[in-house]
This record gives C-alpha cells, structure tokens and sequence, in this order.
C-alpha cells in the first residue's frame, strides 16, 4: 500500500479504503469516479445485486454529464475512434436529452469497463490495492451482475456517505482542471490558491474556481475535524479554520515583519466544526492539532496533482538554506518562531 500505510493505520476502516481509492489512487483518465459515484448510487438503494447493463447505464450518464465541464483524459492524449471517450462525446447529446445512454454508448461502456475502470479501481500506485474491496463482477454474456460488498453497502448507507459522494465530486473537479490545457499546466507550476470569499480553491492564473476547500481536504482528515477529532457530520456548521492563526501576520507586522511563511495557504487550512473553530479563535495550536495538520499534509502529498504540488511548493520554500523537512519538522519550526 506504499504512500498509503500511514494514512490508513489512522482509521483501518473501509472508508479508509475508499478514501485510498478515491483521492491517492492515480488518475489518467476519470473514470474511476463515475463508477464510484455509481457504487454509492446503487449503494444508497441497498441493491446487493446490479445487473451489469444497468450499472453500465449510470456510469455512462456520469461521464456523459460531466463533458461539458472539463477534458476526462489529459489534453495531449489522442483518442482513437473506438475509444470510450471519444464515442461519449459523440452521443453525449443524445443521451443527456433522453437521460439516458444511447444504445451506441452503453455497448461501449459494456464493452470497455470490465478490461479497464473495473479492474483498476482497487489499485494505488504500484502494485499496490486497498486492503477492502467494494464490488465484484460476476457470470458472462447477458447474466454479468456487479455484486456490492457489504463495505461497499455500509459505507453507501451510512452517515458519512454524503460527506463521501462530495469529496468524490471535489476529485473530479480537481483531476478534470489538472488536464485542462493551460490550467493544468499553471496547477502543476503554480499549485492551487484559495478564495476567501467563496471558500474555494481556484487556479492562480485565470482565478478560475476548481472546487471547495472543505470538500478537497476534509478526506485526507478521515472526515474528522482538525480540533476536536470528531466527524464533521453532513448538518454540522463547518469552517476552515487557520491553524496557525493568521493574525500572527498581522500582529508580527506591527511590529517589524512576518518572516514565516504564509500562513493563508492550503498546508495551513483545515476543515474543523464551526463550533470548535468559534472557541479557539486566535491561539496557537496544540501539540495534537500540529499532529492532525502533519498527517493531513503528508496524506496530500500522496495524492496526484495539483493538490500535491501546492504542498510541494510550500515545503520547499519553507526553510531557507535547510534541506526540504519533514511536514512534522516544518511545523514545529512554525511553531518555535512564533
């Protein structure tokens, strides 16, 4: 499991495997989230059983809708005719009119997902999987079925899998701007930055918003709040809290200048509860809070671009003169300067 060990001794859980898959698995095209985001569909019905024609129909939809948003595959890729994407462009119309595939797509999707998406989604990096499995295809010809697992089925049903569904979508989001030409290149370049106003992370070169602070990171915390460690549940009021507060600009500036980095970037926030956020207020973090915020950091690290490469940036930079540290090294230098 490589990259992934750390993050997944912290919560040795299903969601743990899914968070893998979703956010640390490697992306060259998007498949694999339409067909999570088909997992938990039929997952929320507590349908044990999908026949295959039926699954293939909502994967296809999910790709079909998500077009006109943002490239699938990397913008250099050349697709060949028969590639499944290149025929979901082709009948993308159709089949957003009719809601639902055309007769040409589904076969293609048929066709496609079993010798790709179907055998890849369990797969990190490497020759690496997730220590749980979410579903099974079974029988041949007409009779395939996609068979849930139970993990798959708690996770679907449970309290988190709105939380679950919308990280998925920030994914995407993320993966679909880092193909885009010229946005990709500036993300990879540049990394990400975040716009107070909307709480959002957005491309540092056109300002253009890519997705949600809280829904790109809140996965690599295990769905938990940064402070008090408890799940940001789906009706909590949440914030994105400056775990070093950003005051410290402000207060050092006053009285010379703020020589630490800055304290307004994505290594920096978190999501917490508004609650817990409305209480700690100005202060200082604590040991356990830079514990939560070094391992949140590393688990980004592990995930493709641009929310990787942000951090990179930022760790580079951090200590002048010194070798690149560690997240745990580099935080307590914040900490000891101020």
């Amino acid at each position: 499991m490589s990259g992934g060990r750390d993050f997944y001794a912290q919560d040795a859980s299903a969601r743990a495997s899914w968070r893998l898959a979703v956010l640390m698995g490697a992306n060259s095209r998007t498949y694999k989230f339409a067909l999570g985001q088909a997992l938990l569909e039929f997952g929320q019905r507590g349908q044990e059983a999908v026949p295959f024609g039926e699954f293939a129909s909502i994967y296809s939809m999910g790709i079909v809708r998500r077009l006109s948003r943002g490239p699938q595959a990397p913008q250099a890729v050349e697709l060949g005719a028969k590639d499944f994407l290149t025929v979901a462009a082709q009948e993308s119309a159709a089949s957003v009119e009719a809601d639902r595939p055309t007769e040409r797509l589904l076969t293609a999707a048929v066709r496609s997902m079993p010798v790709m998406v179907m055998q890849k989604f369990h797969n990190l990096r490497g020759d690496s999987a997730v220590p749980h499995t979410f579903y099974e295809l079974t029988g041949i010809g007409r009779n395939r079925v996609v068979r849930l697992t139970p993990d798959l089925l708690r996770l679907a049903l449970s309290g988190q899998a709105e939380g679950l569904a919308g990280e998925l979508g920030a994914r995407w989001s993320i993966v679909e701007s880092s193909f885009a030409a010229g946005v990709g290149r500036s993300l990879v370049q540049e990394g990400i930055a975040v716009d107070w106003d909307s709480l959002t992370i957005t491309d540092k070169r056109r300002r253009r918003s890519v997705t949600g602070v809280v829904e790109a990171t809140v996965g690599f915390q295990h769905g938990r709040c940064l402070i008090c460690s408890d799940v940001l549940a789906s009706d909590d009021a949440i914030a994105v809290d400056h775990v070093f507060p950003f005051s410290l600009m402000h207060r050092f500036a006053s009285i010379g200048s703020w020589h630490g980095p800055d304290l307004d970037t994505l290594w920096n926030l978190a999501p917490t509860h508004a609650a817990c956020n409305g209480v700690k207020s100005d202060r200082l973090p604590t040991p356990a809070e830079l514990a939560h915020l070094a391992a949140r950091n590393e688990a980004i690290m592990q995930s493709p671009h641009p929310l990787r490469r942000t951090l990179q940036l930022s760790l580079s930079s951090a200590l002048p003169g010194r070798r690149t540290p560690s997240w745990r090294e580099f935080l307590g230098a914040v900490q000891m300067a101020v």
